[in-house]
């Protein structure tokens, strides 16, 4: 790729996160224009009749709305405080509080919503923050995994933090990678506002997230180790796979080795992908656990099915003392979404095994307390 299209990609993510992703494909489009007018480029020797690069005319469907679309945008842009929603796709019913609020630090606003189980009475409960993906919002991710009616049996609160006005979180940005600077700011600022105004047991707080929520989930487990206590990761990437646009597409894709800068190493974490996600490759499963050992011991491996649906191969990864750190769960024949999830909400499979109820498991053996006993 030549250097005007780079700038043409760097000035598209620009307009992607300030004017949105009609902008940011407008100006795609007109790059690409330049580009088939100027004819092919030093070092592409590929060219058509017309003269234009085939590589590029190939790519030419890789608009910004296009890789949004392949990550699960399939919904027109929602402004950054979503309404609740009804139909298909809305939280079901439960008997807690679903509380709508937002959060604005330096960073920027972000709205969410947060769920508070019928059995608090000012008593410290753990606190579980879910990020959604590209396409979804708060609602339609409580619906599809149903954390909500989870928390009515092993009590906790569940914040849902709303991503921009695009629908997506900018893993895929430097400036969004970085302890208190971009959207992980906003998502720790979240994290300790609802600390602060409810009783939440610190030493039990948790980040889980879905596609590009799981990406930024990584993100706030390699930023913010000192807040929370273990991480889920669903059909997401690893910490630092991409700094643009550009390469947050090529990583999508499964290109690279695992970023070495990372260092998640003494947080626990569980990681689903499906191995027919033709959204995030499953290879970056693979690379979020290169980034979480520490150490090379050999993982306990299960093999299972969860009833009539997917078969699954689980590699549980012990610490020194015996402690599970990590799990990998991976989904045989599923694609890109959220393994035993409701029918109500996107990007769901109900064919299990329950990603939810796995990842609850896991938190619920997870504790900084704990962490810092073991150190």
């Amino acid at each position: 790729m030549n250097e005007q299209m780079l700038a043409g990609m760097r000035e598209a993510i620009a307009r992607l996160q300030h004017d949105g992703p009609v902008a940011a494909t407008g100006k795609i489009q007109q790059t690409l224009r330049d580009l088939m007018a100027a004819g092919a480029w030093a070092g592409n020797p590929t060219t058509r009749r017309d003269g234009a690069p085939a590589d590029l005319i190939e790519r030419a469907g890789d608009t910004v709305a296009d890789w949004l679309a392949k990550a699960g945008r399939l919904a027109p842009p929602q402004g950054p405080v979503a309404a609740p929603r009804t139909g298909a796709h809305a939280a079901p019913a439960a008997p807690g509080q679903f509380l709508t609020g937002s959060f604005t630090n330096e960073a920027g606003t972000r709205a969410y919503k947060l769920y508070i189980p019928t059995v608090y009475a000012d008593q410290a409960l753990p606190l579980v923050v879910m990020l959604h993906g590209c396409g979804q919002d708060p609602d339609d991710f409580a619906a599809g995994t149903r954390l909500n009616a989870i928390a009515e049996e092993q009590p906790c609160l569940v914040l849902y933090p709303a991503a921009s006005g695009s629908g997506c979180w900018n893993w895929f940005n430097a400036g969004d990678q970085q302890r208190d600077q971009g959207e992980p700011s906003i998502i720790a600022g979240m994290t300790r506002e609802v600390m602060a105004t409810y009783r939440v047991d610190p030493a039990r707080i948790y980040c889980a997230g879905m596609s590009a929520g799981g990406a930024m989930a990584a993100i706030m487990g390699v930023t913010y180790p000192d807040l929370f206590a273990a991480i889920g990761v669903h059909s997401g990437l690893p910490y630092a796979a991409a700094t643009d646009l550009v390469s947050g597409m090529a990583a999508m894709r499964g290109g690279g080795a695992a970023p070495a800068s990372a260092d998640l190493h003494g947080l626990p974490i569980i990681v689903f992908h499906g191995d027919r996600d033709s959204t995030v490759h499953p290879r970056n499963s693979e690379h979020i656990m290169t980034q979480s050992i520490a150490t090379g011991r050999a993982a306990q491996v299960n093999t299972g099915q969860a009833g009539a649906g997917h078969a699954y191969t689980q590699r549980v990864h012990e610490g020194a003392d015996g402690t599970v750190m990590a799990e990998h769960w991976l989904v045989h024949g599923a694609g890109h979404a959220w393994s035993g999830g409701s029918d109500r909400g996107r990007f769901t499979d109900d064919r299990g095994p329950d990603a939810s109820r796995e990842m609850m498991r896991f938190f619920a053996a997870q504790s900084r307390l704990a962490a810092a006993q073991r150190a």
